[in-house]
Parts: C-alpha cells; structure tokens; sequence
C-alpha cells in the first residue's frame, strides 16, 4: 500500500482505514432505526414489468428507501469523494451495486458502466437531483443514460408519517422510530432512443413532473400536506 522506506503516520493508516469504520458504525446505525420502520411499498408490479429500470427519487428522501429497497441488488452511483467511500461503504453492507463516479470526476465512465448494467437487466436506483442539487431537478444525466440504455425512468415517491426534516439543500428526511412510511412507483417513461434534443428536455420536465406527483401523494398518505414535499402543486 505504501511505497518501501516511507514513513506511514497514524494519520495516514486513519485515513486508510477511516471509510470502513464509520461506515460500519454509520451502516448500524441506519440499519437500527431502519429496522423500526415499516414501509409499505405501492405500484412496485410495474417495475416488475420492465426489462430493466432506473428508480428516481429527490435526494432527500434516500434514508427510507435505501433501507426498504436494501439486497435486491440494485445498482447505485456514488461519486468518488472521501464521502463517497464511506458512502460505498454503506450501500454496499445494505447488498447495493456500486459505480463510482459523479459529475465532477469519472462521470463518463461511471455513465457507461450504468449503461451497460442496464442493456443487460439491471435495475438502477439513482436520486436525479443528487449530489449538489438544485432539489428537486432533473439533471441530465439520468436522461443520456436512460435514452442510451433504453431502461425505464420510473418516478417514485417517499414519505414517513413521523420525521425529522433537516434545514439542508434537499431537506434531507429521516423517520422516527417506529412510524409508518410509504414508497410510492409511477407510471414507467421512456427516452426513444431517436429523441431530438428538444424533445429528451420535454420529457425531462415531465419525468420531474411525475417524481413531484407522486411524492405529493406519498405525503398525503402519510397525514402530510402536499405543499410540505418539493412537489407540484395539484391545485392547478
């Protein structure tokens, strides 16, 4: 690991070793309160359905669902920041696939590896507004990789009926122990793989439409109003 003759200080071995531990310790916790949860999932037969699939939804609502969704073997995208590796560490102990790569570093590479995942049948679970944000968009590519793969965007909705809400970009929530929660599938979308650019930016918008109507229902489901989610506003 390290070349011959080097001094290695506790401070390098730490940082070595430094993912692996506190995402053990980050990992039980999850797993702990997780555990007291419990999470009904609804429309999951259409993603059944589907040949192969890319789950979406907004960055905040990850807590829920990585726990639900956990040893289905799911492929995730973690970027390739030091809290990527604790990140990896997580996921991987909750039985995810893991691709590094992010927007800022290995973005191609990560994308065609998604890409291939899913030409072979894979499902893919991805939060499209993540990891900086703006909350609550679509970024583009979740949409390169979908029109290239042919795989279904299948918008989903998280909610819990007690939670805390966090003062953070995404609003990041985390369940009380022993609530309710729910996750919530839409209808499956396609990018043709043909699509003009104009026409991958229409459907874009309403794959952000769709992520936002069904976690407005999730909230209504869980005793919240719909103005409380990042989510379209069903009155008009």
């Amino acid at each position: 690991m390290w070349p011959e003759g080097a001094v290695v200080t506790l401070k390098d071995r730490w940082r070595v070793v430094r993912p692996k531990v506190l995402g053990g310790i980050a990992y039980a916790i999850v797993r702990t309160l997780g555990s007291l949860v419990r999470v009904r999932f609804e429309g999951f037969d259409k993603v059944e359905a589907c040949r192969s699939a890319i789950l979406c939804s907004w960055h905040g609502r990850t807590f829920v669902f990585a726990n639900a969704y956990r040893n289905r073997g799911a492929w995730v995208i973690i970027s390739q920041s030091k809290d990527g590796d604790l990140q990896t560490t997580i996921f991987r102990r909750l039985g995810y696939r893991i691709i590094r790569g992010s927007t800022g570093r290995g973005g191609v590479r990560a994308a065609v590896e998604a890409i291939r995942a899913l030409r072979e049948g894979g499902l893919m679970a991805m939060t499209p507004d993540g990891p900086r944000g703006p909350s609550g968009v679509v970024q583009s590519g979740v949409m390169t990789i979908a029109q290239k793969s042919g795989a279904a965007l299948i918008p989903v909705g998280v909610s819990a009926a007690g939670r805390w809400l966090f003062r953070s970009w995404d609003r990041y929530l985390i369940p009380h122990p022993f609530t309710r929660a729910v996750i919530l599938a839409g209808e499956p979308i396609y990018v043709p793989a043909d699509a003009t650019e104009s026409e991958v930016e229409a459907i874009r918008q309403r794959f952000e439409d769709e992520i936002n109507r069904v976690e407005a229902e999730a909230e209504r489901a869980m005793g919240h109003p719909p103005q409380d989610a990042k989510a379209l506003d069903l009155r008009h």
